[in-house]
């Protein structure tokens, strides 16, 4: 897997104070994407064992509320496989911190992912410039969904998570 930044201490990707770790690789290419210096797999630097002590170091600090990795896509299927293995390693050596996902996959094209087990949030959809919308908090378009993981796997329904920890809606899934 490749990388392009290991963000500390941001606060516009996720609740609380994060670390994120921004893979290579989307193969979705939305139409003014934020970030399309991402979309190329081979982009970006190989994600090495230096890559992966920095960020642990970095989520291991107190102040620290989480993870959330972004992109390209971390869910591209080159990445699947390495974002599993943090995935899990994530929430097997730091219990107290949540961990955010975004993908433009829909929830529904990536129920199987193994890894979504270990996921607190995840981000899903593409962003869809006509629907872009400022006002909405953490996604960029009014189409992508702020998924509660936990409750969408243990209820079977898509269970949508608002700032305020509470549940928004329940969507057939």
């Amino acid at each position: 897997m490749r990388y392009h930044n290991i963000t500390k201490d941001d606060m516009l990707n996720g609740e609380g104070l994060r670390v994120v770790l921004w893979t290579a690789g989307c193969t979705h290419h939305c139409k003014n994407c934020h970030n399309p210096i991402t979309w190329d797999i081979m982009g970006g630097i190989e994600f090495d064992k230096n890559a992966e002590e920095e960020l642990f170091f970095e989520l291991d600090k107190p102040h620290i509320d989480g993870i959330t990795f972004s992109g390209g896509d971390p869910l591209h299927p080159f990445n699947r496989e390495e974002i599993t293995r943090l995935l899990k390693k994530t929430r097997e050596n730091f219990k107290d911190k949540t961990i955010w996902l975004y993908t433009g996959y829909l929830f529904e094209e990536i129920k199987d992912f193994e890894g979504l087990k270990y996921i607190d949030i995840l981000i899903d959809g593409e962003f869809i410039d006509k629907l872009k919308d400022e006002r909405l908090h953490w996604v960029g378009s009014s189409n992508q969904r702020i998924i509660d993981v936990q409750k969408t796997l243990s209820s079977n329904e898509i269970v949508i998570y608002d700032d305020n920890s509470h549940i928004l809606q329940n969507v057939s899934g």
